[in-house]
């Protein structure tokens, strides 16, 4: 099993972006993701200046990823994605059809991402022709299903030359608007934001105001710009040996401002010191994480912010 950093979500400074990748670069994960996949305004980082890191990081020994914009909005995005498409020294992550298509007219390969609606093997097949080599599990996919639709594109023939990744850890992407939701929770226009998002380096806590645990209302959605989140951290590490079991390739992280690093020095360590017949207690006593607030709802077809204690049959 592979790990793979997900892209950064967050808009943060330049230097910090710049010291985030310095430090995964020295830890064991094997995929690193590059980009901007959320808002086109931020821009503490240019395409080429995305293109020069990708560059740099690729004699690291990483296999080296970059990803698009997951809502193109203008012409000035297309652009910048064909830019990028066409002058990538690595593999890209596609985030939207129309990298999709840009890259499949050049012949080039790619990873579509979580974004990109895969919800059946056929539509997998679809993508692999046009030359998908990696896919990214949409976030809300249930495990059986996973299973069902990797079992039936190896009866399909091509399941076998495909990679396929699962967001394993950190605040999921739900879903992306035209509207900047951290903007209006500063009462400013979208032209006008004032680049608010550096404000919030892990996103913007949404709280519910239906009902209370304890005297505090329960995180529900993160805003982070046009993109929200889960208000949770989801967490499918223990599920290594599931995932091994039915045909998984690689885990992702998704970045948070702390202790990124850690979590993937600790998966690291359970994947190579441990077997696949532990049980999901002994494999969490290895992976003593910071994140407090924890779901894995989507994983087990409830809802995605419940956390399950497992299935039957779950060891």
């Amino acid at each position: 099993m592979k790990i793979s950093v997900g892209p950064i979500y967050y808009y943060w400074p330049r230097q910090q972006v710049m010291d985030f990748y310095q430090e995964i670069i020295q830890t064991p994960v094997n995929v690193i993701y590059l980009g901007e996949t959320v808002c086109a305004k931020r821009r503490e980082l240019r395409s080429g200046d995305w293109l020069e890191l990708a560059e740099e990081l690729c004699d690291s020994g990483k296999k080296i990823v970059l990803s698009t914009l997951t809502l193109i909005e203008s012409r000035a995005d297309i652009a910048a994605l064909k830019k990028l498409c066409s002058q990538s020294p690595c593999l890209v992550e596609a985030n939207d059809m129309s990298a999709v298509q840009i890259l499949a007219d050049n012949n080039l390969p790619f990873v579509a991402g979580p974004s990109i609606n895969i919800y059946n093997a056929q539509a997998l097949q679809v993508l692999y022709q046009k030359g998908m080599q990696r896919w990214v599990m949409p976030v809300e996919i249930m495990r059986q299903n996973l299973d069902g639709i990797l079992k039936q594109a190896m009866t399909m023939g091509f399941g076998d030359k495909i990679e396929t990744e699962v967001f394993s850890y950190g605040k999921l992407p739900l879903a992306y608007s035209a509207r900047c939701f951290t903007a209006r929770a500063k009462n400013l226009a979208k032209d006008g934001c004032q680049l608010s998002c550096m404000d919030y380096p892990d996103g913007l806590p949404l709280h519910s105001q239906e009902f209370q645990v304890h005297g505090e209302t329960p995180k529900l959605f993160t805003i982070n710009g046009i993109q929200t989140q889960s208000g949770q951290c989801y967490n499918l590490l223990d599920q290594w040996p599931v995932m091994h079991k039915i045909g998984v390739d690689i885990m992702r992280i998704s970045p948070g401002s702390q202790g990124t690093a850690d979590v993937i020095r600790q998966l690291s360590s359970a994947l190579s010191g441990a077997s696949a017949d532990l049980s999901r207690a002994q494999i969490n006593s290895q992976l003593k994480l910071i994140e407090e607030e924890q779901c894995n709802g989507y994983w087990y077809g409830v809802p995605g912010m419940d956390s399950c204690a497992g299935l039957a049959g779950d060891k």
